[in-house]
């Protein structure tokens, strides 16, 4: 992994103290170097011929799961590269517009990604980069259902049916998972129907 923000401080060629904003700049860059780390999404950053210039833990665990267990530093996988093959491509069609491409990766219910791919024109690079940002949707769907439990004060079996509801399990599907009817799936979803429009109606 190669870290973007080291370069920030200066060296000075006559035994100099650093001064204030280089010192700020370092600070700065290690807390943004540890918020990347820190991020459940996947960051990738590459050059425009597909070399990983920096790449977060989770981008390194998320290629490596889309590369069936091993990620080479200089191998992007491919279902990746295609996104930045077609954003390269179709570019200067719409060069003074900030392009954005994005598409889902799906590998089973539990495992959809959204893949987005921007330019990054950043200072010190010669050429711009490929910002490739990777969401596991289901995590990302997991969270909002948390949240949901919360406020519509579900009881813990309404939590389970909600979560793989939200995560798009059919009431078929809900119901053998949780070795239970799809009359008691149906009853559990009415009941918390109703609570989600008796929150709603005091907002």
């Amino acid at each position: 992994m190669i870290a973007l923000t080291k370069t920030l401080i200066k060296t000075v060629a006559e035994s100099q103290q650093l001064d204030n904003i280089d010192l700020h700049d370092s600070k700065r860059a290690d807390f943004l170097q540890e918020v990347i780390e820190g991020l459940e999404d996947g960051i990738l950053i590459l050059s425009q011929t597909g070399k990983v210039v920096h790449t977060n833990a989770s981008a390194h665990r998320l290629c490596c799961q889309f590369n069936q267990g091993n990620f080479n530093q200089n191998l992007v996988p491919s279902v990746i590269w295609n996104i930045c093959e077609s954003l390269l491509s179709s570019r200067y069609l719409f060069s003074d517009k900030l392009m954005i491409l994005s598409d889902e990766i799906v590998l089973d219910k539990s495992n959809i990604f959204q893949i987005r791919v921007r330019l990054l024109d950043l200072d010190g690079f010669e050429m711009p980069c490929l910002l490739v940002t990777i969401e596991n949707r289901y995590e990302s769907l997991k969270n909002v259902a948390i949240t949901e439990v919360k406020k519509f004060d579900l009881t813990p079996r309404e939590a389970e049916i909600w979560f793989l509801y939200r995560s798009n399990y059919s009431y078929k599907e809900i119901a053998s998972k949780l070795y239970i009817t799809i009359n008691t799936v149906k009853k559990h979803m009415k009941n918390i129907h109703t609570k989600r429009q008796a929150s709603m109606s005091y907002n």
